[in-house]
């Protein structure tokens, strides 16, 4: 394996990495209107969540920070292409994560409920883009021979890529269903595992119809027994969660994003980003990364700080693992963490 396709892998690893833990709280978020019956429900939902949502976006930065470091070409044209939908997640990430902070400051309904509405824009707003994205690299872009992006913002809008960003999002939202049940006893414990049903028969078909179309596009045989994984490991969760197993549900859950990402980046080997205009202007794991001694020295870095990060949460799952009830919140409403800020009651 050559200095790029290591980083090419470790980039996916990432991304993976950040679709199965923000893609969890990101289904909290969305389902904070749905499942929570009550302030005290949405808090216990908040709260589920607290300790980690803010380090789960450290995957993103890392993810990122690679692809600029590793393959600047990626880098430069796939941002620049996505610059406006970048523009709108990054604005969707602030106003969720102030919202998580700010909803619990001031001891009034309406305030909490205006934040609260953030929370779900954003929660929706981020995966759909995200799914999006991947959807339009897999499809390809209209690349020139410079390398550069040579379409329009409206050209990402597609019945395809328009496909892919709900496959995501409804995907998220199961994710984020069975999480709830994992973390929660009582009524919001059940009601979880009911939608999560539901949700997952919605996600099983448009994953399908998703991947259908992009196999039958682009697709290898790599990509398509990936693809066929993805739906299997879906179908598996909905089992689990029937069936009341809450973490095998949720491990399949997961494990359906892993494979999703994987499919992805399995549809765009060896290239980073195919281009709609002429095959000779794709931008490939070899033209479009750094110099040897600029992964070789990534690559020194990431050993030291991947095992880092990961360890780091890891600890952070285990010490806040229990699950949470409405028992857990105080009845006279708190400011600040207590109210449902980024600290578990």
């Amino acid at each position: 394996m050559t200095l790029p396709e290591f980083w090419f892998l470790l980039i996916g690893f990432m991304f993976a990495s950040y679709f199965v833990l923000e893609g969890f709280d990101f289904g909290v978020g969305v389902l904070l209107p749905v499942l929570g019956k009550d302030d005290t429900d949405r808090r216990v939902m908040i709260n589920t969540i607290g300790p980690v949502w803010d380090a789960n976006e450290t995957w993103l930065v890392l993810a990122a920070g690679a692809m600029f470091a590793a393959f600047p070409l990626w880098y430069a044209t796939a941002f620049s292409a996505y610059y406006l939908p970048l523009l709108v997640i990054l604005g969707a990430l602030i106003v969720r994560g102030l919202a998580f902070e700010f909803r619990g400051k001031k001891d009034d309904a309406q305030w909490r409920r205006r934040w609260d509405r953030c929370i779900v824009f954003g929660s929706i707003v981020v995966p759909f883009l995200w799914g999006m994205f991947f959807a339009n690299l897999v499809g390809g872009m209209p690349i020139n021979d410079a390398g550069d992006y040579a379409g329009g913002v409206l050209d990402l809008f597609s019945p395809y890529t328009i496909l892919g960003g709900l496959a995501v999002l409804s995907m998220f939202v199961t994710h984020g269903a069975i999480f709830i049940a994992l973390k929660t006893t009582g009524g919001i414990r059940h009601d979880a595992r009911e939608l999560a049903t539901r949700l997952g028969v919605v996600t099983i078909v448009l994953s399908a119809a998703f991947l259908s179309w992009t196999i039958a596009s682009t697709g290898t045989a790599l990509s398509a027994t990936l693809a066929i994984a993805v739906v299997a490991a879906l179908v598996g969760a909905l089992v689990a969660n029937a069936r009341g197993s809450d973490g095998i549900a949720f491990f399949l859950t997961a494990s359906s994003v892993v494979l999703l990402v994987a499919t992805y980046f399995a549809l765009l080997y060896p290239n980073v980003m195919p281009s709609t205009i002429d095959p000779a202007n794709n931008l490939t794991i070899a033209n479009a990364s750094s110099s040897s001694y600029t992964l070789t020295l990534m690559s020194w870095v990431a050993v030291l700080v991947v095992p880092f990060v990961l360890a780091y949460q890891a600890w952070s799952y285990w010490v806040f693992r229990k699950r949470l009830s409405r028992d857990h919140i105080p009845l006279t409403p708190q400011h600040g963490a207590a109210a449902g800020g980024n600290r578990s009651t």
